[in-house]
């Protein structure tokens, strides 16, 4: 079951001035900053802190009732994660100074310029979020499990490596900060993004943009859209992709391969949370949640100034990286079983037992492709496949083709190679060649003869019986 939205905890302010309340709640409002609470009667604030609570409080320090300093330490007492601004006409350093010594985030003087206002609450707010995201983190990656396995039931893993990244995801799933998530090709990102939307509980959408090889107008028109004129041909009022992720999580995809006028425009995306449809003067908000992905080094784009740093840096606010198959190596076996089981699914048959030494040649092989690769892989062999046991035979093919190497079947030599053109007289011997690439296809093979034979392009009984010579020769 999906969590609902969270409920983002309002600005409160408390003052005695009913008009301030008023001026103060729409500069805050004409600013994007809701929802804003005010009380008249300071009263009234503990017991609705204890209702609804608050992202941050503005008190005024001269109050009938309660007075500003006694309501500061009161929320210090029961509710310290919650900032204080103080706004008072009272301008004494002593006053301002004991004030913050007792928890006030800040201090205003009455008339307070509105921009230092709103830049106090901003600030504030962020505070506030940020203690939140922490308090959230602390809790998933203490914790010894995932608490909502649900969400990650499509991607296949026993990885201990993959179940931090699981546990992480929970922990800033709600945020409405950006994620970026890097990973090879094939390491499953897409599936780390669509369980990231579970997680989120957002009730829109999830909508998916691959931003690779789009020029910076057709950027535009895609994700902001156009109205009717915008350019010739635009006969019809046309929502972008932004418009569709209302409520929702936009993803694109491929961020790495973004053109530079387009990363221009999709930071003021992530800073404004406002847009411009083409051929409109009028913004549209958005509270669609963005997240990112690429298998570029980002880091390297912005070395060679491919990338804005800037832009990096707010997409990062969420960062995953995917390890990729070979890096986790235990749920080679998993995903391959899963796979055969989900493909004999499909074709209506019984699910074929892999031998034994396939397993190890797997966990030999290096995947490039990753995941997708070892899916490909398992669906070619099961093209192939009649009964019984599943052959090893296309798997080898496929593993010495990507490795650069040849199978026993076409094994051959080529007479223009010049492997020991570079080596200095002595040549090694044939013995001590032999010696060597046995040696090291047992390594790669975990010492698993079937694998290192077939690695060799002998059988196995050949391993074998120069192994066993080996052995007399050293006793």
């Amino acid at each position: 079951m999906l969590r609902h939205q969270p409920y983002t905890a309002p600005v409160v302010l408390v003052d005695d001035e009913e008009e301030l309340l008023f001026s103060s709640m729409v500069l805050l409002r004409n600013h994007d900053i809701s929802p804003v609470v005010t009380y008249p009667d300071s009263r009234q604030l503990m017991s609705q802190l204890e209702i609804h609570g608050a992202s941050v409080v503005l008190l005024d320090l001269i109050m009938p009732n309660l007075t500003g300093r006694e309501l500061l330490s009161r929320i210090q007492r029961f509710f310290p994660d919650i900032p204080v601004i103080i706004m008072t006409a009272v301008h004494e350093v002593e006053t301002a100074v004991a004030c913050m010594k007792e928890g006030a985030f800040d201090y205003l003087v009455k008339p307070v310029d509105e921009n230092r206002f709103i830049s106090s609450v901003q600030r504030a707010m962020e505070r506030h979020h940020l203690q939140l995201e922490i308090g959230r983190l602390k809790h998933h990656l203490l914790s010894d499990r995932v608490e909502q396995n649900h969400a990650f039931a499509e991607i296949i893993t026993q990885s201990r490596k993959m179940n931090a990244i699981f546990k992480y995801l929970e922990a800033v799933a709600d945020s409405a900060e950006p994620v970026l998530i890097v990973g090879e090709t094939g390491v499953g990102k897409e599936l780390m993004v669509e369980a990231i939307h579970r997680l989120s509980g957002r009730e829109g959408e999830l909508v998916a943009v691959n931003v690779a090889g789009i020029d910076d107008n057709m950027f535009s028109d895609t994700l902001f859209g156009h109205r009717r004129g915008a350019f010739s041909g635009a006969d019809h009022h046309r929502d972008g992709m932004v418009a569709q992720a209302r409520g929702g999580t936009l993803f694109l995809d491929e961020i790495g391969d973004l053109g530079q006028a387009s990363q221009v425009k999709l930071l003021r995306l992530l800073q404004e949370k406002k847009y411009y449809p083409l051929g409109s003067d009028l913004p549209i908000k958005t509270d669609a949640r963005v997240i990112c992905a690429t298998n570029c080094n980002l880091s390297q784009a912005m070395e060679q100034g491919n990338f804005r740093a800037d832009l990096y840096f707010r997409l990062a606010a969420h960062h995953v990286s995917i390890p990729p198959l070979r890096d986790r190596k235990e749920d080679i076996k998993l995903l391959l079983n899963h796979f055969l089981a989900e493909l004999s699914d499909l074709r209506g048959q019984g699910v074929p037992t892999p031998p034994p030494e396939l397993y190890k040649l797997l966990e030999s092989y290096h995947f490039p492709g990753n995941v997708r690769e070892l899916k490909a892989m398992t669906m070619d062999a099961m093209a192939h496949h009649d009964s019984g046991m599943l052959s090893m035979e296309l798997f080898k093919r496929h593993i010495f083709a990507k490795s650069g190497m040849t199978t026993p079947e076409t094994q051959r030599i080529d007479g223009d190679d010049q492997l020991f053109s570079d080596h200095p007289d002595p040549l090694p011997t044939i013995q001590a060649v032999t010696d060597l690439l046995i040696k090291e296809a047992m390594r790669r093979s975990g010492n698993n003869q079937g694998i290192a034979a077939a690695l060799l392009g002998i059988t196995r009984q050949t391993l074998n019986r120069r192994m066993q010579s080996k052995k007399k020769e050293g006793s």
